[in-house]
Formats: C-alpha cells, structure tokens, sequence
C-alpha cells in the first residue's frame, strides 16, 4: 500500500524553526512533483510549495523567503525547511506528491498524507 507520512510539526514560538518531512512508501514506480499544502482554521487549504522531480520549485508568496523545499529523490522525501514562522503559518501541513504506483504505463495520481499540525505561538 502506498503512503506518505509526515513527521516534524508541532508548537514553535514566533521567529523560531520547524522542519517537516514526507516520505513516500510502498511499490511506488516513480514520483513526480512533490509538494505542501496547508489548511488553517476556517480558511481554504493553499499550496504553499512545490517541487519538480528535477527539483525546481515554487513558492506561495506568503512564505518566500522564509520556506525552503528540498526532495531526497533516493528516500523518496521531500522536506519542507520554515524559518522565521509567523502565527499566521499556523496550520495543519499536508504532504502530497505526484505518483505512478502500477508500473510504467500507470497513471500519475496524486497522494496525500494524513497531515501535521505547525503552531507558532508564544
């Protein structure tokens, strides 16, 4: 069975640091774009970083600068690097990533993680 699972949230003063990270497991054939998206309380879920497989990426403006997205292609992990959180970060974090999990002429669908919860508060 393929999954990902997230590791790293939790409570985080103001300015301070967290480092999540996603591992994908399973019969996985290949992954593609890896990514985080957030969900706040009462708000919309929004991207807040991409990663291509060949690791360029994209940013939502609200943490350029401060966010950093890498990918271990050899663990199948993509961790996400917070810097200078603010409490508007605040949010459960998912993980999500771009697969082929039935062979190579499989079908690329999107999988997500079960979610990790990053506070920033003091």
């Amino acid at each position: 069975q393929v999954q990902l699972v997230e590791s790293g949230g939790g409570l985080v003063q103001p300015g301070g640091s967290l480092r999540l990270s996603c591992a994908a497991s399973g019969s996985i054939f290949g992954i593609y774009t890896m990514g985080w998206d957030r969900q706040a309380p009462g708000k919309q879920r929004e991207s807040v970083a991409t990663i291509r497989s060949r690791g360029s990426t994209t940013y939502a403006d609200s943490v350029k600068g401060r966010f950093t997205l890498s990918r271990d292609n050899a663990k199948n992990t993509t961790y996400l690097q917070m810097n200078s959180l603010k409490p508007e970060d605040t949010a459960v974090y998912y993980c999500n990533a771009d697969m082929v999990v039935s062979g190579p002429k499989g079908n690329v669908d999107t999988y997500w993680g079960q979610g990790t919860q990053v506070t920033v508060a003091s």
